[in-house]
């Protein structure tokens, strides 16, 4: 099959290039050339600008290709060029949207894709969603042959490892020296992370999916594995070969006080419990998670040591600072409560 990919270097898009190229496929790539990606050998590559509309539509409008991947189509805009430039000459386009047009926090779990979207968890979210209708609505009005996929968090070589206080990659330093890991809450609210292999897997398979059964629909592509946070932090010490981390607890409102600049993530995604129903995927595109949390640790740890991008643990003071103060106002309320209740006795 003749497969464009729109972006392409990224991290879900270099785990499809590669498997799309192992399979047998010709991949061309679209984007503006700006990222440094290992481009698999025979991948053609144009170069542009998807939100030019114009050129967009005149450089890729007049090509016959069997399916289109688009990783970076984020806009209803993005989405109604696509249109124009693909109606009519792909047999199959595969959108990447995202779990962030759900509303959080959820009412029932675990989501299915037929989940209320409105509002949406960010306005990353809220584009997407819009950008879901725009293709929605061509499959509708004129058998526009768009497939929606829509990720969780996904990780891997060439990502970092997230965590409360953002993802700088000294956090896997500091649980290589035993330092405390700051966790929001109590640490059992549910995460699952998905490697992007398994992510890009599910991509290769709606390219190749036989007949129009998946198109005009919606699927999840997301983890099996849900762990707790703690479970998560305790999972990356044991890929490490670290001791077992001594995790500090602090309520997330408290977080968002003392490091408001890194905890957008937190804000809109991790301290929120969330399970996605993966069902129809795996019935209809054989979406499996094959890579668990320790091994993709350790694939994702080794790529940044390999890469120089692991950085000392003393290059990022907040997480000290922010532990030292949570203990010196702990240990004043537990002692101001003490000193309440003896009064009062």
């Amino acid at each position: 099959m003749d497969v464009l990919i729109v972006g392409g270097t990224g991290l879900i898009s270099t785990g499809i290039t590669r498997q799309l190229v192992a399979a047998g496929h010709d991949v061309t790539l679209y984007n503006r050339g700006e990222t440094d990606a290992g481009i698999p050998d025979g991948v053609s590559v144009i170069r542009g600008d998807r939100t030019e509309y114009e050129r967009f539509e005149e450089q890729l409008g007049d090509r016959a290709f069997n399916a289109v991947v688009d990783m970076v189509c984020f806009t209803p805009e993005d989405a109604e060029s696509a249109v124009r430039a693909f109606r009519g000459s792909v047999d199959r386009y595969i959108f990447c949207s995202t779990i962030d047009v759900y509303s959080r926090p959820v009412a029932r779990m675990p989501l299915t894709e037929e989940t209320p979207r409105h509002p949406p968890t960010s306005d990353y979210g809220r584009e997407k969603a819009a950008a879901e209708d725009v293709f929605f609505e061509a499959y509708e009005e004129s058998g526009f042959p768009a497939i929606v996929l829509r990720p969780w968090h996904t990780y891997g070589e060439g990502g970092r490892l997230i965590h409360s206080l953002g993802d700088r990659p000294s956090y896997i330093d500091r649980v290589r020296a035993g330092k405390p890991i700051v966790v929001h809450g109590d640490g059992t609210s549910i995460w699952a992370p998905c490697h992007r292999d398994d992510v890009a897997r599910s991509f290769v398979a709606a390219v190749e999916a036989k007949g129009s059964v998946v198109e005009g629909e919606a699927y999840h592509i997301t983890a099996e594995e849900h762990l707790t946070w703690n479970e998560y932090h305790r999972g990356v010490a044991a890929a490490l070969g670290a001791p077992d981390p001594e995790l500090v607890h602090i309520p997330s409102d408290v977080l968002f006080e003392l490091a408001p600049d890194r905890t957008q993530g937190l804000r809109d995604h991790f301290q929120y419990s969330t399970v996605f129903d993966n069902s129809k995927a795996k019935r209809e595109l054989g979406h499996e998670q094959t890579i668990g949390w320790e091994e993709g640790v350790r694939r994702t740890v080794d790529w940044l040591d390999e890469n120089g991008e692991i950085e000392s643990w003393e290059t990022d003071p907040i997480p000290d600072s922010v532990v030292d103060v949570w203990r010196v106002v702990c240990d004043r309320f537990v002692s101001g409560f003490a000193s309440t209740d003896a009064t009062d006795s």
